[in-house]
């Protein structure tokens, strides 16, 4: 078992102090894999104090020497990215092709965009005579979950840094391998003393210290729904922004004159990536009644044939569930599928075949699924797929919007006008088309109950900065 490394506060490793570490578990075997510092509100001080005295130097720094501070991180991400891939396989599951694929690039990637967005992006513009200032907003809250590690660590740490603010981290307790690397490479890329802090620890403590605290000037928070809230009512009185990247239930509409063998096949692929563990995994797939038993049949054949297993290996398509608690729950919600009455086409609450211990789940797919049941309507986090049938594209749309979350949604379509037309009308704040590439400056954020605000690209950036007009400038 490995231990975590310590805090890192005012630009070093501060030895823990308190009494109790948390243990990670590897969740493909349920041994522990890390002991983690279980930080109290004085650690928190602590670290709110040191990026307090950091921030008056730091967000006057040239904007050159920022862009160069960020693509050191990034070389060094880059360089020691074999080291965070085996991290997060080990402490949250991730199967290694897909670590190696998305988990690491991807995080590395939006290192890279905010590089590229500071080189050009104008902190100064006139309109008229007034002179429109755009200031970091001072120091940030950045509190990250465990199933993009990586990436949503730097999707709020690269932009903080390119805006000029000081900050403290609160990574995930459950996956804290990949935080304290990162901690390092941020460490040894030369940041400025007490402009990068990380506290590890509970979210009922360290993160509600975080949020409540009023030398905190920002609180940044992926999560669910319910820490978000929480989030939200302890930073009230002190009346700090609150952005907020929440959960999901992404529809994707299949369209009558959609490619159905190929809409269906990547649906499925799409609604499981990272074990179905991501908030805008797109989980109710929404086809025309006339097509669901060709549906059922596609979906059935490319979910059976995705191998379930040891994550370390290179054929493995998907690992297992993160930890206990969440496998509990898409258990529980797969049993909420049965008991309701919609029709399993495969999988369902029994372990892959073969796999006797870990918190692996077997791809599921329902069907005959309505918009009353918890499958439904509920987040599952888990690799479960529910297809919901409609008459006509009014219906599919209706379905699609049925839902409190707003996140992510899915349009498939032969004719790209069509699709563009659906898109408009779905209440989501990021819609792909036909399954396009990732785009790393595609501002990602939600409606309705999945959060506040956006991350990525320019509008990340955005989101630290104050507006400030000077008129008569």
């Amino acid at each position: 078992m490995s231990a975590a490394r310590d805090f890192y506060i005012d630009g070093a490793w501060q030895a823990f102090q308190g009494s109790e570490r948390l243990t990670a578990i590897n969740p493909a075997t349920e041994a522990p894999v890390a002991e983690v510092a279980s930080g109290r509100a004085e650690d928190v001080e602590a670290a709110v104090a040191a990026a307090r005295r950091a921030f008056p130097e730091f967000s006057r720094t040239p904007v050159e020497d920022r862009i160069a501070l960020i693509e050191r991180i990034a070389g060094l991400i880059e360089e020691r990215m074999d080291q965070f891939v085996d991290a997060i396989i080990a402490e949250m599951g991730a199967a290694r092709p897909f670590a190696e694929a998305s988990q690491g690039p991807n995080g590395l990637a939006h290192v890279k965009v905010q590089a590229e967005v500071l080189k050009s992006y104008e902190f100064l513009k006139m309109q008229g005579t007034t002179a429109i200032a755009r200031q970091a907003i001072g120091v940030c809250a950045l509190i990250t979950p465990w199933n993009w590690p990586l990436y949503q660590i730097t999707a709020k740490v690269a932009p903080a840094l390119a805006a000029g603010c000081t900050m403290v981290l609160k990574p995930s307790e459950l996956s804290p391998l990949s935080a304290a690397l990162f901690a390092q490479v941020v460490h040894d890329a030369g940041v400025p003393e007490g402009v990068f802090n990380m506290v590890t620890g509970r979210g009922e403590v360290v993160g509600a210290a975080l949020s409540e605290h009023p030398e905190v000037d920002m609180v940044s928070i992926t999560g669910s729904t319910r820490a978000g809230v929480l989030v939200a009512q302890a930073a009230a009185p002190t009346v700090k922004r609150v952005v907020q990247e929440l959960g999901g239930k992404s529809p994707n509409i299949l369209l009558d004159d959609a490619d159905f063998e190929t809409a269906v096949s990547k649906g499925v692929v799409t609604g499981y990536r990272n074990c179905g563990q991501s908030c805008s995994a797109p989980t109710r797939m929404i086809v025309p009644r006339a097509r669901l038993g060709e549906v059922e049949d596609i979906a059935k054949r490319t979910a059976t044939g995705l191998k379930v297993g040891d994550p370390t290996s290179s054929d493995t398509d998907l690992g297992p569930i993160a930890n206990k608690a969440q496998y509990g729950k898409v258990l529980e919600l797969i049993q909420a599928g049965i008991d309701e009455g919609a029709k399993l086409v495969c999988g369902g609450t029994e372990r892959p075949e073969g796999l006797n211990n870990g918190y692996f789940v077997a791809p599921t797919v329902f069907s005959n699924v309505d918009m009353s049941m918890r499958i439904a309507r509920e987040e599952i986090f888990g690799p479960v797929l529910s297809i919901l049938a409609y008459d006509s594209e009014e219906e599919a749309i209706a379905i699609a919007n049925d839902t409190r979350y707003g996140l992510g949604a899915h349009v498939q379509s032969g004719d790209q006008d069509r699709a563009r037309r659906v898109a408009a009308q779905i209440r989501a704040g990021q819609v792909h088309l036909n399954y396009p590439a990732w785009d790393g400056h595609a501002p990602f954020g939600g409606y309705k109950q999945s959060g506040n605000g956006r991350e990525y690209g320019m509008f990340g950036l955005e989101e630290y900065l104050e507006v400030k007009s000077i008129v008569g400038y």
